[in-house]
């Protein structure tokens, strides 16, 4: 039986998850973006990030993921130790289902499983914050001139 087989929706989790990533889609992923570029250089060392589409996904301990405006948090969950969720959020279908048929989709892991907007996002990518990363990012995103 695989997840695919059944309709699912999104419920509130009844305790949030300890945040191990910051996520932020559109303008609140151009802010994150430039607040990676305020952050002192110990700081931004124990951070890795990924960038798709609109997307910048940023991990690392809960106390130096950075904070703006529009970023929402997410964490790996224990059921599927390769599927990263939003901490507030889980689907309604066995999680262990959820990460093994999205791992056979995708082919690429770990993934996060985003709610609103419904998305994908493989995280295999992710690369220790630097300014050469986040310079890489602005171009990928056509807005080189974000960096001074």
């Amino acid at each position: 039986m695989s997840a695919d087989h059944y309709a699912w929706t999104w419920r509130p989790r009844q305790v949030p998850a300890d945040p191990k990533a910051a996520v932020a889609w559109g303008d609140a992923a151009r802010r994150l973006h430039a607040r990676l570029l305020l952050l002192a250089d110990e700081q931004a060392a124990r951070l890795h990030a990924t960038a798709s589409g609109d997307v910048l996904v940023v991990t690392g301990a809960a106390a130096d993921l950075p904070w703006v405006d529009g970023v929402a948090y997410a964490a790996v969950h224990p059921g599927a130790p390769g599927l990263w969720l939003p901490t507030s959020w889980e689907p309604t279908v066995p999680v262990d289902l959820l990460g093994q048929t999205l791992s056979a989709r995708f082919k690429r892991s770990p993934l996060l499983l985003w709610r609103e907007p419904q998305a994908v996002v493989p995280l295999d990518r992710l690369l220790p914050v630097t300014v050469e990363h986040l310079q890489r990012i602005a171009t990928h995103w056509g807005a080189s001139h974000a960096i001074a």
